[in-house]
């Protein structure tokens, strides 16, 4: 049997699989807004045809696309969370291991932040929306659980924090995204991260 014809046979959801594989691997060589389903079809060496019997729309792709992209980084921040000795060390634990994720995938800023897809896919942006606020809502629950244990001032706005927090990353994601190689998504991180911890944990008092 030709590789062609195996190709044809593959069951429904390894085919998704693939195609959304393929679709994250050409979204960072081209940026979302570029990639056709001519492309996809292409790089998988089979017709638009079969793309289009497991996705109805390119932009049912992106969707199926950005719920993986749930699922995997959801994964990595649930054990990086796991292994945390406290709340704060949890936020910065999943801090780092956000930032790798998105080192190993540099197509997920382009899908976030493609604002031509989000005006045209509806389900997309609420999608994203749902994500972020998930994220968030995650954030602020261990800034509760660090106050509750005195290790963040009992004052601090859990939810504003968080935003800050998730803006963090997003700021750090676009200017590694505009100077290229000229700055280090990971070395930045590195270099920011420790003024966010410094405004959320208790400091001691001098005596």
């Amino acid at each position: 049997m030709n590789q062609e014809a195996i190709k044809r046979r593959m069951p429904t959801e390894e085919r998704q699989n693939e195609i959304i594989r393929v679709a994250v691997d050409l979204a960072a060589e081209k940026g979302v807004d570029n990639v056709t389903t001519q492309n996809m079809a292409d790089a998988m060496k089979v017709t638009q045809g079969a793309i289009f019997k497991h996705f109805v729309t390119k932009d049912d792709i992106w969707v199926a696309v950005m719920r993986w992209v749930r699922e995997q980084l959801m994964k990595v921040l649930e054990k990086a969370a796991a292994e945390a000795a406290d709340p704060i060390n949890a936020i910065e634990r999943m801090f780092f291991a956000h930032i790798a994720f998105i080192s190993k995938h540099p197509a997920i800023p382009r899908l976030l932040f493609s604002e031509l897809l989000h005006k045209k896919n509806s389900k997309l942006r609420d999608l994203i929306q749902e994500i972020i606020s998930g994220y968030e809502a995650k954030i602020a629950g261990l800034l509760d659980a660090a106050k509750q244990q005195a290790l963040a001032p009992p004052d601090l706005d859990s939810k504003s924090a968080a935003v800050l927090y998730i803006g963090m990353i997003q700021g750090l994601v676009m200017q590694a995204s505009i100077f290229g190689g000229k700055r280090s998504l990971q070395q930045e991180a590195e270099k920011t991260f420790p003024i966010f911890l410094h405004g959320i944990k208790t400091r001691s008092r001098s005596i």
